[in-house]
């Protein structure tokens, strides 16, 4: 299963089209963000993505969760959306 790393900065229109294609071939993704500009990147991606997918007479589902991540010797909380095809 691939794993997208989202940052603020990231652009959602190409996290978009990379997400579009691994989920065609793979059906599951899993994207890791730390913080609200990350999450909001990634949430603008989906829903880019899906205006993709949909047309194909497939979906998107998010399921989200909490994982703990080391970053730069510090504990950090990310999310991690795992994002199935359906």
């Amino acid at each position: 299963m691939e794993t997208m790393k989202v940052s603020r900065q990231s652009n959602s229109n190409l996290v978009a089209g990379a997400l579009a294609n691994i989920i065609r071939v793979e059906e599951t993704v899993t994207m890791v963000v730390i913080g609200a500009g990350a999450l909001n990147q990634a949430v603008k991606a989906v829903a880019i993505a899906r205006g993709f997918i949909v047309p194909t007479g497939h979906d998107l589902v998010i399921v989200p969760s909490f994982k703990e991540l080391v970053v730069d010797e510090k504990e950090r909380t990310a999310i991690n959306l795992l994002i199935k095809l359906v």
